[in-house]
Order: C-alpha cells, then sequence, then structure tokens
C-alpha cells in the first residue's frame, strides 16, 4: 500500500491548537491530518488496516497504548505511546518520542535538571513521560502534583524549594487562555519552569515566569522534535538534527504575532498596512475592527458611550485578536491604559511600541486627542508602554522604513536566547 493510500496523522479529542500538520508537511509527509476522535471511537480507529502511522495526544496516550500488539522498550518504561505504526506483518508497535522530544526541550533551554528537585504539574501521559526524561537527565527528586493524592493543589506549600516546574496540564492552552495551574511566587527557588502547551506561545504561566525573571520554555521545540522523531519511526529513514532546528525557528517566527502600541497619530495603522504588505500578514487593526463590529465610527462610540464604553469594546476585540497567530496587530493608543490587556497581546506576540515626535502627532477625528496635551498624555501612558513593550522603534521616517526596521528586528530576535 503506498503512502498516499495510508493513514498518517494526529489523533486526539479537540485540535484546533495543533501545529502538527505543517510540521510534518515539512519534513515531508504531505498525507499527515489530524482526526478528532471521542473515546469511545478510539478502538475502532485505530483497528483500521490502512494505519500508516500516527501521533497521539490529549487525551489518549494511556489509552492507546492497549491497542498496540508491541511496546518500545520506552514506551513500556513510560507507560504511555504517542507514536504508532502498523508495520508490514500487520501489527500496531507503540513508541514513545515525546521523550526525546522533552529531552530536546531541556537542552535547547539551558535549563539543568541534574541534582534538582522538579514538580510536575499533572498525572497523565505527558507526566509520565517529563517524569521518566527528568530522572534520566539526572534529577534527584521529582514530585507530581495532582487535583488528588498526597501531593495536590492544596499543599503545594510542602514543595516551595523546587528547582523546576514542569505543567502537562492542558490549563491555558488555547481556547481557554488566561489561566495558570498555580501560581510560581510559591517556589522561591525556581531556577526553571517548563510548560509543555505551545499556544499560546506564553500560557498565563511562562508570562508570570517571564515577569519573576525565571528562565522558561514552551513546548514547541519539544513538539518539533518528537514529529521528527515519529517521521524517522514513520518511515524508517534518519532526519538531520538540523532540520528540527531549521522547523523550531520557522515555526516560532511564524506563529508569533507582530504588535503595533504607542500614542495617537503615531503611525500604527500605516506602519501595520506596510507590514501586512511587507510579511503577506493579516492586519488586525483593533479600532477597525470595533467599527466593523459595532456598525459605529470611534469619535460616535466616544459620543454615544463615552470612554468606558469604547474601552470595553476595546478590551473584548483585543481578547480576540490576541488568539489569533501569525498576525501584525495595531492597538489604539490608550490600550496600554487597561493591564488587562497586557496578556492577550503578549501571549502570542512580540510588542513594538512606535516613538514618534509628538509635534507631528495628528488631531483630527481622535476624541482624546482633540483637545489634549500630548506631553502630559505621554508622560502619562509611557510607563504603561514601557511595561507593554518588547522593543522600542523610532518612527522618522516613510511608514515602509519603519515596518522594514520592524521585520529585521523581528527576524533577528525571535528565538534568539536559544541560538
Amino acid at each position: 500500500m503506498s503512502m498516499k493510500h495510508k493513514l498518517y496523522g494526529l489523533i486526539g479529542r479537540k485540535l484546533g491548537h495543533s501545529y502538527s500538520v505543517p510540521i510534518h508537511h515539512e519534513l515531508g509527509n504531505s498525507a499527515y491530518r489530524l482526526f478528532e476522535l471521542e473515546p469511545e471511537q478510539v478502538g475502532d480507529f485505530l483497528g483500521r488496516d490502512d494505519i500508516g502511522g500516527l501521533n497521539v495526544t490529549i487525551p489518549y496516550k494511556l489509552e492507546a497504548m492497549k491497542y498496540c500488539n508491541i511496546l518500545s522498550p520506552e514506551a513500556r518504561e513510560i507507560g504511555c505511546v504517542n507514536t504508532i505504526v502498523r508495520k508490514a506483518d500487520g501489527l500496531l508497535y507503540g513508541f514513545n518520542t515525546d521523550a526525546y522530544g522533552f529531552a530536546f526541550l531541556a537542552e535547547l533551554s539551558g535549563i539543568n535538571f541534574n541534582g534538582k528537585k522538579i514538580v510536575v504539574l499533572g498525572g497523565g501521559g505527558a507526566s509520565r513521560t517529563v517524569q521518566f526524561t527528568a530522572k534520566k537527565l539526572g534529577a534527584t527528586e521529582v514530585i507530581v502534583v495532582s487535583r488528588s493524592g498526597a501531593n495536590h493543589y492544596g499543599n503545594l506549600d510542602r514543595h516551595s524549594d523546587a528547582d523546576i516546574v514542569v505543567n502537562t496540564t492542558p490549563l491555558g492552552m488555547y481556547p481557554e487562555v488566561g489561566k495558570a495551574p498555580v501560581d510560581l511566587r510559591i517556589f522561591s527557588k525556581s531556577s526553571g519552569v517548563v510548560e509543555l502547551i505551545f499556544n499560546p506561545a506564553r500560557t498565563a504561566l511562562l508570562i508570570q515566569a517571564e515577569e519573576l525573571g525565571i528562565p522558561n520554555i514552551n513546548g514547541l521545540s519539544m513538539l518539533v522534535a518528537q514529529a521528527k522523531a515519529a517521521e524517522e519511526i514513520f518511515f524508517g529513514a534518519s532526519i538531520d538534527d538540523s532540520e528540527t532546528y531549521r522547523l523550531y525557528d520557522k515555526l516560532g517566527k511564524y506563529t508569533e504575532n507582530i504588535v503595533l502600541i504607542g500614542m495617537p497619530g503615531c503611525g500604527k495603522s500605516a506602519v501595520g498596512a506596510a507590514l501586512a504588505k511587507l510579511t503577506e500578514r493579516e492586519l488586525i487593526d483593533i479600532d477597525a475592527e470595533i467599527e466593523k463590529a459595532t456598525g459605529r465610527t470611534i469619535p460616535d462610540i466616544f459620543a454615544n458611550s463615552g470612554e468606558d464604553g469604547f474601552r470595553s469594546l476595546e478590551l473584548e476585540m483585543i481578547a480576540k485578536a490576541g488568539l489569533t497567530s501569525g498576525k501584525i496587530i495595531s492597538v489604539g493608543g490608550g490600550a496600554v491604559k487597561d493591564e488587562r490587556n497586557y496578556v492577550p497581546l503578549r501571549q502570542n506576540g512580540r510588542i513594538y511600541h512606535l516613538e514618534r515626535n509628538l509635534a507631528l502627532l495628528p488631531r483630527e477625528g481622535r476624541p482624546l486627542s482633540q483637545e489634549a496635551d500630548f506631553s502630559k498624555m505621554y508622560r502619562e501612558r509611557l510607563p504603561a508602554y514601557c511595561r507593554f513593550r518588547d522593543v522600542c522603534i523610532e518612527n522618522r521616517l516613510t511608514p515602509e522604513d519603519t515596518a522594514a526596521a520592524i521585520w529585521r528586528e523581528f527576524n533577528e530576535n525571535i528565538n534568539n536566547k536559544w541560538a
């Protein structure tokens, strides 16, 4: 049976968050696709004789194991599978390539597990893989925290001395973003936070780790590395390790949003349009999206609903835009006044603060700019702009020049902490 007549893909219950298809296509498997299954469908699906190779994700990594005729030694020891192939003998062989992926993630991040105490959040299949790999990497103590059992979320303080926290739960994953399983301030000596979630790029847990200055990494590199290992098993061919680094870098850049903030009239819309043209990405202009959704102009919204009414709409629209990936997002000048806008913008985005000479800022059509003292407004908002931004960019030349400068900076610095 040729490749095009065999099934290759990912099975899971909800796969809207997945990046697996583009990864496997990049690795040469054009037949790879997603299969969303309900629990009662798993057995029949795995009984198909046209299976070529499958990956398995939440919540079937344990369930799938019982349908495998033969398990690799690693899969047997870990107690779950995430890669399955049907070989020429007609039998299903189960493997665990997540262990390889997690080891790659640990090496890439520079977070050292040797001699460390690890707290693993969650007790499912991914947790088993992390426990196994952490011990292989030299961890001296691995504590599993679940909703019940000896170590649970109500007594985490007994493990406040943990060095590394690893989240294997789906809490905070797209589309239910903004949630974290724990408050990292519990762990006073933490030297690393690992999040297996990769969409969004920065969960609430990782954003808190950033703010606390704790080294951290999401699960994207693990996803790419385990996919490479799975493809090698599917087709019995070796893939150079350089492909893992290439795909990780490419996917990280492809999925990251470019977010523009700054004073009213600083050029966000024009630069955003130039960036959209330069990068061939979709532009999401928050003010334009509000007008489209309400059928009203921004001045009309201010006139009839006041600033509070407008800010409520803005908050809602930013939350929606923040769920997207690989976009250009331009937000109004006052969006930074509401701290609640930070996480939606940061979770999938690199935030650029556009600076422009205040004397050049236009006032027409901008309700808060009509009689505003721009110097005072700038002084009041600057702390918030500094809080939100990753990079400050001077917008002194044409929108195209500024867009080109942002695009250069973006490509040079996304993922650069792993270089």
